[in-house]
């Protein structure tokens, strides 16, 4: 499998998930310009892919969904919540018809050559999801615009081999940042974003020896930046209790405006 972050981050969210005769998206939150750009730099084409997993209908998810599904008609999977929110952005404009499928939380199912497995997060969206997928042994997840975490959402992500984990914000800078009362609230809240400091914590629940790839994203412009969230998440492994330390980690930061490394696992 092969996951690559086309963009990353509160201005416009893309996520590539693949193998070899299956290549899905996670999310179309940019112009499809730029989901172009990306995919040539991935050597795949619009019309290749096999499917397009959202999250929720943020604009930062969403945006770019009807320019480019009016080009490729590739079939679109979101809860009904989603689908619904999806149907009522009037910027996208009309979708072709037959393309929204509804899927639904805690229940797995299969594109092409990977199985994917859709669990709940904490956004004050209709119906958030996030995505487990899974092809011969192997397991990746995106798990962004988590309010907060549980149980739940740690079992969700149990023996992964790479993840693109939300590191949103930094506590301190969000608080003395020009962000309005209001929205400090609702980015702090639990249907918020995780911060640094949450991700951390969250990353050392998941943590196994076979996780060799962690890509942190979904970094805000405002009040975080890529060194900062990096650091922070690696010292929160460092001291949480568990077996590992952050220089042990094989951990990148994705980027809001180029794509990120290309994961293989």
């Amino acid at each position: 499998m092969r996951l690559c972050s086309i963009a990353s981050g509160s201005s416009g969210n893309c996520i590539y998930v693949g193998c070899d005769n299956t290549h899905l998206l996670v999310d179309t939150g940019i112009s499809k310009k730029r989901i172009d750009a990306g995919l040539k730099e991935l050597e795949i084409k619009g019309e290749e892919l096999d499917g397009i997993l959202i999250t929720h209908e943020h604009s930062d998810h969403i945006q770019g969904l009807g320019v480019f599904s009016r080009k490729y008609e590739v079939p679109i999977y979101a809860t009904p919540g989603t689908i619904e929110g999806i149907k009522n952005y009037a910027p996208l404009g009309k979708l072709p018809g037959g393309l929204l499928n509804p899927i639904h939380i805690d229940e797995s199912f299969v594109i092409g050559d990977i199985t994917v497995d859709p669990f709940g997060i904490s956004h004050d969206a209709n119906e958030p999801a996030g995505y487990r997928m899974s092809y011969q042994g192997k397991s990746v997840a995106v798990a962004t615009d988590l309010g907060i975490y549980n149980e739940y959402t740690v079992s969700k992500l149990q023996m992964l081999d790479a993840v693109l984990l939300e590191a949103n914000h930094d506590i301190h800078m969000l608080e003395v940042g020009s962000y309005p009362y209001y929205l400090k609230r609702r980015v702090m809240g639990d249907k918020g974003h995780l911060s640094n400091e949450s991700s951390g914590r969250l990353l050392c629940d998941i943590l196994h020896n076979n996780l060799k790839h962690i890509l942190l994203g979904h970094l805000s412009k405002e009040n975080n930046y890529a060194e900062l969230a990096y650091e922070t998440v690696k010292l929160e492994v460092t001291l949480g209790n568990n077996d590992y330390k952050g220089e042990d980690l094989n951990m990148s930061v994705a980027k809001r405006d180029m794509l990120s490394e290309i994961i293989m696992v």
